[in-house]
């Protein structure tokens, strides 16, 4: 193909290429901004910053309200939480009585000086909201020393009171922010069938800034983002780490419910992961939403018991944990019984039930062949049952599997240690199923050690858990092993109905919110600079996502019936006379 044909063919393309009507800017409806406005007002966030910026001296410049307003608008119509979309619509798609509203005085579109001089009191509105919320203020358009990028970075992390003060409230602004719409559901019962599942995950947030430069001693103008290394073979991503709590139900929750957003932290990837969960399960607590199951994947199950796991199990939530193929199997001993993938069982379970496990591969954990099902099942009459759930301090009680009025196993030991006379012999209904396996004969009987069949061990050796057949397990019983305990019997089918269906909706909603038409993990959609910044805009852009997955829900779930009109009497079936012309047909057989 010649230059001069492939010119003629391009240019073709070009003319060919879908253009608007009209260069009429778009025209925003009231009704939108309406109800933009509504749903800022409900979540507090204008409240919040307005007191902040009480005593700081200048002009009051633009309202924040309405720069806020702007980035919704932008979200909605455009998908991207940029300031120069923002002003656009405020400023050019506007009617007059919403300019007016929120105090924006009409330009000429045509004077240069007036475009620049709006726009930026619309930059500096939003620069005064990320100055006041910034625990370390730098310059966000030239590269730090690292020494002097360090110094700042430490205000995000350190203990000084002030410090501390403005991170929590920005966390309050977003929790509040993401939570409006959870509210309006939650008032209009949405959540009626909710049974408090919950599935938490960390995602990356990539930014424009660049990288580091550990050659020349520059650092990144987003001082605290770092590199975040997601699962799998994908190169890292140079960000921060965004926290999300999502509203999730398993393959037995009845009814339908939006699985929407509960919580958002933004924060350096791989710090304070265990933290960044709880402050999102804090977050949405005053709700006074169910507790139920609490499904994460293996980055957490890592995570200090002090961290996670203990602050997890004291709000009320039941843990559903994976592990890593190194943490299978046999885990640690508390009391003398055995924990084995996150639960305690008996001390003299099988061999090959305890490492049925140990060693295995993710593919073969994720689809279990028939042989592995067959030993997992085979593992449930050992396991010690649950006879007093956590107290205030978290100490629970378990109790042994052959004691109690419903044993499921045969031990020798109990015979020894607490004699019971022997019981009168009852007939049994072989054709009774239920009967035939609560019959002590057709339950496992417990094989002791060789050595313990030749020399009767004396009661004082025997474990604790031999000896009284009730423990009482504290959170520091099974020191850093802790963290691995769960509430469900690892690979079980519960264990699979809750974890394989909370995890799925997880990444489900991860898609929604990084879809195509809000993505936050896309940069281009949030160019402003700073952590205070991207936080806020992430905020805002999840807030608009839950109201999409809220307004798609209800076109698909809430079919409420709508009266019939009257304004003609419906004639009775049984009337002889014609019907009129403007009356309803007869209904169908």
């Amino acid at each position: 193909m010649t230059a001069r044909s492939f010119r003629r063919r391009t240019v073709r393309v070009v003319e060919c290429r879908p253009r608007p009507l009209t260069d009429t800017p778009l025209q925003v409806p009231d009704a939108a901004v309406g109800q933009m406005s509504h749903l800022l007002d409900h979540s507090g966030v204008v409240a919040l910053i307005a007191a902040e910026l009480a005593g700081r001296p200048g002009p009051r410049g633009l309202p924040i309200r309405t720069v806020l307003l702007g980035l919704l608008l932008s979200i909605h119509y455009i998908g991207k939480a940029t300031l120069c979309d923002a002003w656009r619509l405020v400023t050019f798609s506007l009617t007059p009585a919403a300019q007016d509203r929120l105090s924006l005085k009409p330009i000429n579109p045509d004077d240069p000086y007036e475009r620049l001089a709006s726009s930026r009191r619309f930059y500096r509105a939003f620069d005064r909201i990320t100055s006041t919320l910034d625990p370390a203020r730098t310059d966000r358009r030239t590269r730090l020393p690292r020494h002097k990028a360090i110094q700042h970075a430490v205000a995000w992390e350190d203990d000084d009171p002030e410090h501390r003060r403005l991170r929590d409230l920005l966390q309050t602004i977003v929790t509040n922010l993401i939570l409006a719409p959870v509210v309006q559901d939650k008032g209009r019962r949405y959540f009626k069938y909710y049974q408090g599942h919950v599935g938490i995950d960390a995602t990356a947030m990539p930014t424009w800034a660049k990288p580091p430069r550990a050659n020349r001693g520059l650092a990144s103008t987003e001082i605290t983002a770092g590199w975040h290394h997601s699962a799998g073979n994908d190169r890292p991503t140079f960000g921060y780490s965004a926290t999300l709590a999502t509203a999730t139900r398993t393959r037995t929750t009845l009814g339908t419910y939006p699985q929407l957003v509960l919580g958002l932290v933004i924060d350096t990837p791989h710090k304070r992961i265990g933290q960044n969960a709880i402050t999102t399960l804090h977050g949405f607590a005053p709700l006074g939403l169910p507790v139920g199951a609490l499904a994460v994947d293996r980055a957490y199950t890592d995570q200090a018991t002090e961290h996670f796991a203990r602050p997890a199990r004291a709000l009320g939530y039941h843990l559903v944990l994976d592990y890593k193929q190194d943490q299978r199997g046999l885990q640690g001993s508390a009391h003398g019984a055995l924990l084995i993938d996150g639960n305690l069982a008996c001390p003299l379970m099988p061999t090959p039930l305890i490492h049925a496990t140990k060693g295995l591969d993710d593919k073969t954990v994720r689809t279990p062949p028939e042989q592995l099902n067959e030993l997992i099942a085979a593992r449930e009459p050992y396991w010690l049952k649950l006879k007093q759930s956590a107290d205030a301090q978290g100490r629970i009680r378990l109790q042994c599997p052959a004691a109690g009025p419903s044993p499921s196993v045969t031990c020798p030991r109990l015979n020894r240690t607490r004699p019971t006379p022997p019981a009168s012999p009852a007939a049994v209904d072989l054709t009774n199923a239920r009967q035939r396996d609560a019959h002590l004969a057709a339950k496992p009987t417990i094989q002791l050690p060789d050595n313990e069949r030749k020399r009767l061990l004396p009661l004082a050796e025997l474990p604790r858990i031999c000896q009284k057949s009730t423990i009482t397990l504290r959170p520091d019983d099974l020191g850093i092993k802790d963290k691995l305990r769960q509430d469900r019997r690892y690979l079980t089918p519960t264990w699979q109905d809750a974890y394989r269906s909370i995890r799925a909706n997880t990444e489900g909603v991860n898609g929604r919110i990084k879809g195509h038409h809000i993505d936050i993990g896309d940069p281009m959609n949030r160019l402003a600079h700073g952590r205070v910044a991207q936080t806020l805009l992430t905020a805002l852009m999840v807030c608009l996502a839950n109201q999409h997955i809220l307004l798609s829900w209800r076109q698909t779930h809430d079919r409420t019936e709508q009266p019939a009109p009257q304004d003609t009497p419906t004639p009775d079936e049984h009337d002889p006379a014609p019907p009129k012309a403007d009356s309803r047909p007869p209904p169908r057989e």
